[in-house]
């Protein structure tokens, strides 16, 4: 075993026999490749001149006057292909190039990490195959475009829920066929090992250059960081360069969907009748299932945070109260996601919508002078649809 596999007790590898040689030929791989020169100077190229970083951390001045306090936002959103997912993405298409991987697979809900697979993938010169579910696909309609024009093949499932679960499910089964040739390229930090480490180390970036950021802006560390979490990538990207500093407080926020109560949400912490601890796609964590193990069916907005499990690192972060996490509702996020379009003329993932609209409560136990960064982990373009429906705006 290379690396550390857990996270504290939870993290792991569960997995079938038959697809221990590739994460082991992956271990191997990434923990060479990651101290490699020649590897760190091609992907911060990549960085720079492909992605755009570092992106901006920007002052939100109506935002801060309105909640009287000092609101900053990390912008993801600018990032290359509009959201964080392009950090990993190209992270782990770079890594299967020079582990000689011709093909690579992944799993997409709201069509972000897809979008980023397939552009990385096409500028690498890698076949790209995406699974998706059927539910996703209706509602992103915009991402799927994106991955065709970047010459990925899409791949409907329509088993179970037909949403992000599933087409992970789908993509082990294909992994397990054509390892020999073919790269999983996981998308949030999730799966069994080396994957959330990995997942992490790429988008470790957002973090550092926050930190960076802040001081240079404000001479001082935030009051909190706020993150919105499904797997939890943004998450724990823009967590990590702030986990030594114990006054900042880091909170991620969850997916409440229609109310913990209607149990038609993603709030894996929150809701403690069906959140509980379980093994889902590799890795030990909480998930939400009955108490047989069978995995209940999640509900959110946002394509990207409707998934039964959290990333393992998060739960050892809430074990440990490092982080603390809550969750926002539909209705909760769909009004943030109006007030900051309309306040700061920044329209944001409805995944990102969800930090946002836990900001006003966080907000009146701060000072004028506190300082709370939100990581805008994607721009909204991909959820117009969505919210012109649910909002009931007119076309």
């Amino acid at each position: 075993m290379i690396g550390k596999p857990r996270f504290g007790k939870y993290g792991g590898i569960y997995v079938p026999e038959t697809l221990m040689p590739a994460l082991e030929e992956l271990q191997r791989a990434f923990y060479k490749y990651k101290k490699n020169k020649r590897f760190n100077k091609e992907f911060n190229a990549l960085l720079k001149d492909y992605v755009g970083r570092p992106t901006p951390l920007t002052f939100a001045s109506k935002l801060s006057k309105k909640l009287r306090c000092k609101v900053y936002l990390k912008r993801e959103d600018l990032a290359h292909t509009g959201a964080h997912k392009i950090n990993n993405a190209l992270g782990q298409a770079l890594l299967a190039k020079y582990m000689g991987k011709k093909r690579i697979i992944a799993e997409t809900g709201a069509g972000q990490h897809g979008t980023a697979t397939a552009i990385a993938a096409a500028k690498l010169g890698l076949k790209c195959d995406i699974y998706m579910g059927e539910v996703d696909i209706e509602r992103q309609k915009p991402n799927v475009y994106r991955m065709q024009l970047a010459g990925a093949n899409v791949i409907p499932v329509s088993s179970g829920s037909r949403t992000l679960k599933d087409a992970i499910n789908e993509c082990l089964r294909d992994w397990a066929a054509s390892c020999e040739n073919t790269y999983y390229l996981l998308g949030s930090v999730l799966g069994p090992h080396p994957y959330p480490t990995m997942v992490a180390y790429f988008q470790s970036i957002i973090g550092r250059e926050t930190k960076r950021q802040i001081l240079a802006k404000e001479g001082k560390m935030p009051k909190a960081v706020i993150a919105c979490v499904g797997g939890g990538s943004n998450a724990i990207g823009i967590f990590k360069a702030f986990l030594p500093y114990k006054k900042v407080e880091l909170v991620g926020v969850e997916a409440g969907g229609l109310g913990i109560k209607t149990g038609k949400h993603a709030a894996r912490f929150a809701d403690k009748k069906i959140g509980r601890l379980g093994v889902l796609h590799g890795t030990m964590t909480y998930v939400l299932q009955d108490k047989f193990g069978q995995i209940y069916n999640t509900h959110s907005v946002s394509a990207g945070l409707d998934y039964s499990a959290v990333g393992p690192e998060h739960s050892l972060l809430r074990d440990l109260k490092r982080a603390r996490y809550t969750y926002a509702t539909d209705k909760e996020a769909l009004s943030a996601f109006k007030m900051l379009s309309k306040v700061e003329g920044i329209i944001p993932a409805l995944e990102s919508a969800h930090a946002i609209a836990y900001l006003p409560k966080y907000a009146r136990k701060c000072k004028r002078n506190d300082i709370v960064i939100v990581n805008l982990s994607g721009r909204g373009d991909k959820d117009l649809d969505i919210a012109v429906k649910e909002l009931g705006m007119k076309k």
